[in-house]
């Protein structure tokens, strides 16, 4: 029998996380959806991209172990945050408008 890939099973892990921070910053008792998180649409999830890669970079440069967030964590947000980025390009992000376009600009529904 042929063994999985090991980046799949990254990728079963990625979506464990998300669901789990989901539960987090989405939960029950709070009224704040996800696309709330990322005022200007894809730009915000593109600037926290940056972020992460930046962060490892500095992670990688440094060659010490971080204090906190491990380098795969750092990855696996990475992955997480591109998937986001996908989802709200479709339009399919719990909280997102259909009236707003990616950068989550108000679209005229006259124009299409």
């Amino acid at each position: 029998m042929e063994e999985e890939k090991e980046s799949l099973n990254v990728l079963k892990e990625c979506a464990y996380i998300q669901t789990k921070k989901s539960q987090d910053y989405q939960s029950d008792t709070s009224n704040v959806l996800q696309a709330m998180h990322y005022h200007r649409g894809i730009d915000t999830i593109h600037d926290i991209l940056i972020g992460k890669i930046t962060r490892a970079t500095s992670l990688l440069e440094s060659g010490e172990e971080p204090n906190f967030e491990s380098l795969e964590d750092t990855y696996i947000d990475l992955i997480n945050y591109a998937s986001f980025a996908v989802s709200y390009m479709r339009g399919k992000m719990e909280g997102q408008h259909p009236d707003r376009d990616m950068f989550n600009r108000k679209t005229n529904a006259n124009d299409k």
